[in-house]
């Protein structure tokens, strides 16, 4: 069955004082690209987690977030006091120098680069956050999958339903194809024997076979009518398939409006003319939607 490449899912615990939440937004693109956020400290996970997301993932653009927040006493961040001290020293030292009295803004000096610090996990502690992180990834991956695969039942059938209307527009052709070359011969031998009656000339019949052989030759879209047929089944046994089927989908549909264009070339015929433009917007919806489509 298809698969969406839109898609949301999250997950969220606790692990030794640190609440962690997880969110991961999946939209579409013609390839496969991570967008990876990690907060301070946790950036040793980057490579491990874009390995989960591309092992479950094989298009669309994925936008992963991971987020911290301290529970009970533990702290995220610790404050180098060494640091701050050295600045409010000089600080103090450039107030009195210059002559200028007033007091220390504690909480905007905490913003300066190097004041306040990660608290960065030891080995072990790096060991059970990676493993407690990927975890919860597959938990959130999974949401993400079961929205995409709800949403790609729902791509399933409208593809479906336009390429229904393709085949019934298709058998129109097919009908009315077969008599394009008859009613080309009962035309020309009306205009010709009008014509010929005022000069008092006879038809020769050989001429008149040739020029109605060179039409059915130019005008036969009987191989299109094949084709675009074959595309079709072709196009109803991918969407049956697991696995990647978008790019697939998308060649198909390529191919398909190739073929309704050279009919539009070769249509001699009115009603012919006006299902091959109806054919074509149909394929224009179906390559719309296969966008969509992992």
């Amino acid at each position: 069955m298809l698969n969406s490449m839109t898609g949301y899912g999250e997950a969220a615990d606790e692990l030794e004082g640190v609440s962690y939440a997880i969110e991961i937004k999946a939209v579409n693109n013609r390839y496969l690209k991570t967008i990876i956020k990690l907060p301070e400290g946790t950036a040793f996970l980057e490579d491990e987690i874009d390995k989960e997301l591309r092992r479950h993932l094989s298009r669309g653009t994925i936008n992963y977030v991971l987020r911290l927040k301290a529970i009970a006493d533990h702290a995220l961040f610790e404050i180098d006091e060494t640091a701050l001290r050295s600045v409010v020293t000089k600080l103090n030292a450039v107030s009195a120098s210059v002559g200028v009295t007033g007091n220390i803004d504690l909480a905007g000096l905490l913003e300066l680069p190097g004041i306040v610090q990660p608290v960065l996990p030891d080995e072990e502690q790096m060991v059970r956050i990676k493993e407690f992180v990927l975890r919860l990834t597959a938990k959130a991956l999974d949401k993400l999958e079961r929205m995409r695969e709800a949403e790609g039942t729902f791509l399933d059938a409208d593809l479906k339903k336009h390429c229904e209307a393709i085949h019934t527009e298709l058998e129109t052709i097919r009908q009315c194809s077969g008599s394009v070359t008859q009613d080309y011969a009962k035309k020309l031998r009306k205009r010709v024997d009008e014509l010929l009656a005022e000069a008092k000339l006879k038809l020769d019949e050989q001429t008149l076979a040739r020029e109605v052989a060179i039409l059915a030759d130019r005008s036969d879209i009987s191989e299109e009518i094949a084709r675009l047929d074959a595309h079709l089944q072709q196009f109803a046994q991918i969407c049956q398939t697991d696995g990647q089927a978008g790019r697939r989908l998308d060649f198909l549909s390529q191919e398909m409006l190739r073929e309704a264009n050279t009919m539009a070339s070769k249509a001699g015929d009115p009603q012919i003319a006006q299902a091959v433009v109806d054919i074509k917007c149909l394929i224009e919806r179906l390559k719309e939607q296969i966008q969509n489509v992992e």
